[in-house]
């Protein structure tokens, strides 16, 4: 009886006791990684909050293909880097098994798609996709792109092997996010001409001068490949775990803000996580919008706890 009186006090104050916002089910919560910068980043901050929140995450390096097939099995609860239009038969994949829900557009403002440093465009007089065949001997012939398997990949594929362009000769070069960077790298302080998948936020975009080419609407969509990143998660998981859907629901990013993080990492050397505590350390206004309304695993004010914990 003393146990119904307690809560009923609390109740009429306009209190709630600390109780856990998710069942035991949700304390593990899985996250899948492509092997990209930006998604290491953006995994990272989220890792580190959920951390401090009492969660467990755990963040699966997975490709593209694989990552998406473990959503589909129920391997994987969030994707944060669900990019739109690139990903687009994965996710009509997703939504004709009715395996993935969308959390939240979790980023706008992105692009992606070929480029060229700035040099060699202005040189070459390339600008354009339709550009590139005239100077096969000065780009021998190839393009290069990120890991095997990737939609971008699997787009520039299908326009060598349509002959889009005049590229049915060309040869695309599969490689990771880095090597393909070191390669871009070494082109341009060499003076050689490269073309190579390009996208925002990144912080190639500051470390190179680089011309995004028009004309890959079709592979790419307009505006140089303007993107949308979208946040998915496995069907059923929002049900099952409403206080950690309400945190990604919360979890939005600009491009700037990816930049910086992606810049720590890539130029400076830290590890994701180091990366995401420096920057909410730098920017903690950032917490108020991301928590509004989140509670730790085990119940408490999110926002305090977070801010305890990481010593803000």
């Amino acid at each position: 009886m003393r146990l119904v009186h307690a809560l009923l006090a609390t109740t009429l104050l306009g209190l709630s006791p600390a109780l856990a916002a998710d069942p035991e089910s949700c304390q593990t919560i899985s996250l899948s990684d492509p092997g990209w910068t930006d998604i290491t980043s953006t995994n990272s901050v989220a890792a580190t909050l959920l951390t401090a929140l009492g969660y467990a995450p755990e963040v699966k390096t997975l490709s593209v293909p694989i990552g998406y097939q473990a959503m589909k099995d129920g391997q994987i609860d969030v994707f944060l880097g669900n990019w739109l239009p690139a990903q687009q038969p994965f996710r009509d994949d997703l939504d004709k098994a009715k395996a993935a829900e969308v959390i939240v557009q979790n980023l706008e403002g992105a692009k992606f798609t070929l480029a060229v440093p700035t040099a060699a465009a202005s040189e070459l007089g390339v600008a354009d996709f339709k550009d590139l065949a005239a100077h096969a001997d000065a780009f021998e012939s190839k393009i290069y792109g990120i890991e095997t398997g990737a939609p971008a990949n699997q787009s520039l594929q299908k326009m060598i092997d349509a002959n889009d362009f005049g590229l049915g000769e060309w040869t695309l070069v599969e490689s990771g996010e880095q090597a393909m960077l070191a390669q871009a790298t070494r082109a341009e302080k060499s003076g050689d001409a490269i073309v190579f998948l390009a996208w925002a936020p990144h912080p190639m975009n500051t470390a190179h001068e680089l011309t995004y080419l028009a004309g890959g609407d079709a592979y790419f969509g307009p505006d140089y490949g303007g993107a949308s990143v979208w946040t998915l998660a496995r069907t059923g998981w929002a049900a099952e775990c409403p206080n950690a859907a309400r945190f990604f629901k919360n979890l939005t990013f600009t491009v700037d803000m990816e930049n910086q993080l992606m810049g720590r990492i890539l130029d400076e050397g830290e590890s994701g996580p180091d990366a995401a505590l420096a920057w909410i350390k730098e920017n903690p206004a950032a917490l108020g919008p991301w928590l509004d309304g989140v509670t730790t695993f085990s119940g408490e004010p999110g926002l305090e706890a977070v801010k305890a914990t990481l010593g803000l």
